[in-house]
């Protein structure tokens, strides 16, 4: 089995991440890692695909989401000295998994954190048109990199108000969807707000089996960054409390800003009249009389977009900073500031996500380009999920006692993870049924084939210095 490299420390005593986040941070974390901007901008499409059985699509993946962070919880709990779930896959599955997921899970942040910041600038269109999309873009990048070079207390407070944004524009919505229905409310187009649109005939798969399928390829990347508390475990200041509470309240979450907030939207608007090309949270707080609904769903939209980026600009570089510690990435990257934080490798992640930012102002077709890369994004974290899931059977072979003594099982154990594993190839399958998801999955064999020979060299390199954790 293999075992963990010793930490390779840099110039910072002690070498080694702060435990500066605390509980309030963590919880925001966790939240704002289950919703994405596709909630606020691509539910329309989710509901005009998958009528009213998107409640039970949400609901499925929510479940073995869930399942997934707690087999992870329980392996990051049995070993304090962990850093993230990268560590995790590399002891459990060995260097070469550990490489490979740590790598593709830092481009996979790089490439969503350079989208993100382009929908930012994107969206502060809407109050000033004229403003050279280039500005707001760059502009963002740059600030949240500045204030991930502060300390890592400084990502988890922008992360705090971001995820709170999301909550209240959330809640809002469900309280004014109840009153609404509540009142019986009647629309201009004649629709009666009622709870029996949920249930009313051709509702619930308007589009037959395929269109219920279909919401699991979109549904799936509303919970890309769900596993980011595995990376902020590190940091968090009581891990052995927080991490359970954040994990703990998943299903809780998942119920509250999807399946609530869906039916709602569906039970005001109805499913015939939910507009696939606009966002939905719009439709309902105007009929509830709030004119202003589109500014306000498009600030709420543009601080989702910013809190993704920089969750991206945090994850790339805590990835870097494993990396570098386990002899697979150059030292430099574990160098830690004196605020705990991995400055080489922050800036690192940072210089590649300017040089993407420029080119997607270069090439042309910019947004199939941009389609294609974030959909290549969604399949590693994926491919994340699923090595999770197999370092847990590893961790129950090689480690039982460290399970007998866990306080924080994941439930049903072995045969839960392994019905989850299955569910995920599940998903992996349905993303061939669309064109533009079957090109990623062309592209992914290339992209890990490429890893292998680079880990292949590193390797060979690190045998040469007498670096144990690569053999």
């Amino acid at each position: 089995m293999n075992q963990p490299c010793p930490p390779q420390h840099s110039r910072n005593d002690g070498g080694t991440l702060k435990r500066r986040l605390e509980n309030r941070h963590i919880q925001l974390i966790a939240i704002s890692g289950a919703i994405g901007t596709g909630l606020f901008m691509g539910s329309g499409k989710m509901i005009a695909l998958s009528g009213a059985s998107i409640l039970l699509v949400y609901a499925i993946i929510g479940f073995f989401v869930f399942c997934i962070m707690r087999a992870m919880g329980e392996m990051l709990l049995a070993n304090m000295e962990m850093a993230s779930f990268a560590e995790l896959v590399h002891h459990h599955l060995g260097p070469r998994a550990g490489f490979t997921l740590a790598w593709s899970y830092w481009l996979s942040w790089v490439v969503t954190a350079v989208g993100d910041v382009v929908v930012v600038a994107g969206f502060l269109q809407y109050w000033y048109p004229d403003l050279p999309t280039w500005m707001p873009a760059f502009g963002t990048l740059f600030l949240l990199l500045a204030l991930n070079l502060l300390a890592v207390k400084a990502f988890g407070e922008v992360e705090f108000w971001f995820g709170l944004i999301k909550i209240i524009a959330i809640v809002a919505l469900i309280i004014t969807g109840v009153v609404m229905v509540a009142t019986a409310y009647t629309s201009p187009d004649g629709v009666t707000a009622s709870w029996h649109h949920l249930v009313e005939p051709g509702v619930m798969m308007p589009h037959g089996v395929m269109g219920f399928l279909a919401g699991f390829q979109i549904a799936i990347f509303s919970f890309v960054g769900t596993e980011l508390i595995g990376t902020a475990a590190a940091e968090a200041h009581d891990p052995e409390t927080t991490l359970p509470k954040a994990i703990n309240t998943i299903p809780m979450r998942i119920l509250l800003f999807y399946v609530a907030a869906l039916a709602c939207i569906i039970s005001v608007i109805s499913w015939a009249h939910v507009p696939a090309n606009r966002s939905p949270f719009v439709e309902l707080f105007v009929l509830g009389g709030l004119p202003a609904a589109a500014g306000m769903i498009n600030f709420v939209v543009m601080t989702s977009a910013a809190s993704s980026a920089n969750s991206g600009v945090y994850s790339g570089s805590r990835m870097l900073h494993g990396l570098s510690h386990n002899g697979q990435a150059p030292q430099p990257f574990g160098y830690l500031s004196r605020a705990g934080t991995p400055t080489n490798a922050l800036v690192f992640s940072g210089l590649c996500m300017i040089s993407a930012l420029t080119l997607l102002f270069v090439i042309p077709d910019v947004m199939a380009v941009f389609t294609l890369v974030s959909t290549i994004s969604a399949v590693m974290v994926i491919v994340t999920w699923s090595l999770i899931l197999l370092s847990y059977f590893a961790y129950r072979r090689n480690h039982h006692d460290a399970h007998v003594r866990s306080t924080f099982k994941l439930p049903g154990g072995k045969f839960t993870a392994a019905v989850s594993l299955v569910f995920l190839i599940f998903v992996l399958c349905l993303l061939a049924l669309e064109p533009d998801t079957r090109t990623a999955l062309y592209v992914m064999p290339v992209w890990y084939a490429a890893l292998l020979l680079a880990y292949r060299q590193v390797a060979k390199t690190a045998a040469r210095q007498g670096i144990a954790a690569l053999s």
